[in-house]
């Protein structure tokens, strides 16, 4: 049994596969060659944290495959009025095939884990954001090919995405700038752990020059509203501008994981220009994910 609570849990074979896989699922989709493979399997989906494309991918996702999907919130669950993630992990395990949990602590996470006995995915926690990372390269591999040997420069807060970026760097074997304000960098763990993947700097334009692909993210994250009149100072320079563009490779793209927020982090002509492809991006969170479940289901078997 597998669980997925980090692209670090991943091979690079693997992760290469289920992109290449979530490629094929959504050539299918498109050309309405739907299959269900895996009927009467069942996803138990917690939710701690909001979420549009995480739901829905999921959700949509597991009926593709020929499933069902159970939507629980703290509010719906004993989760709420206290019950200990481990107790809630042993009980789910009886009862679904794979559970998604989007929280806050990445250490519960692990902790919910350890109880439980079906196969895990991380939906979003404050370290990690993995299912992000499997869209991205799912679209960049679908518009230009292999990233291996590739610049990738990230602009703005070093947060969970920004550290799956990382983990992939090392595992896809691409380059990536890291762009950021003082005290706002990645995990120094996460970052340790990466060796020469990644690189950490503060000036945007020198992380831009002749990038392959630019990434950014709201400045302030869900939990972090308290912070945002700070943070809108510290990364007034962070904005991803069409001028700045411009610095990046001609064929550069552009991705941001949404919701985006126009002229804070990214200007509204770059991320509704031709170099975006931030909504394909999005559709493949659905397509990378039927990939995971199936990876993970048959993993399971």
């Amino acid at each position: 049994m597998r669980h997925f609570l980090s692209v670090a849990d991943l091979s690079q074979q693997e992760f290469r596969a289920i992109i290449a896989r979530g490629s094929e699922f959504r050539r299918q989709f498109e050309a309405g060659e739907l299959q269900s493979p895996f009927p009467a399997k069942t996803l138990a989906m917690i939710f701690e944290k909001s979420s549009t494309r995480t739901r829905v991918s999921f959700e949509a996702g597991m009926a593709q495959l020929g499933g069902h999907a159970l939507y629980l919130s703290p509010n719906d669950t004993q989760l709420g009025r206290g019950e200990p993630m481990e107790d809630t992990a042993r009980v789910l395990s009886q009862m679904v095939d794979l559970i998604m949990l989007r929280t806050y602590s990445h250490e519960g996470l692990q902790r919910f884990c350890e109880a439980a006995t079906v196969p895990v995915i991380n939906g979003l926690t404050d370290l990690y954001h993995p299912c992000q990372l499997l869209a991205d390269m799912q679209t960049y591999f679908d518009y230009r090919g292999d990233i291996k040997g590739k610049t990738v420069a990230w602009i703005g807060d070093g947060n969970n995405v920004c550290n799956s970026f990382i983990n992939t760097a090392k595992l896809l074997e691409f380059n990536l700038r890291i762009a950021c304000p003082a005290g706002y960098s990645p995990d120094e763990a996460v970052l340790k752990n990466a060796e020469n993947a990644a690189t950490v700097m503060t000036s945007p334009d020198e992380a831009m020059d002749g990038a392959d692909l630019v990434v950014t993210d709201v400045w302030s994250s869900m939990g972090q509203e308290s912070e945002t009149n700070k943070r809108t100072v510290a990364f007034a320079d962070y904005r991803v501008t069409k001028e700045r563009m411009a610095l990046a490779a001609k064929d550069a793209l552009f991705m941001h994981c949404l919701p985006a927020h126009r002229g804070e982090e990214v200007d509204a002509d770059v991320i509704d220009g031709d170099q975006s492809v931030v909504w394909d991006e999005a559709g493949n969170r659905l397509h990378a994910q039927k990939a995971l479940m199936e990876f993970l289901l048959l993993q399971k078997s």
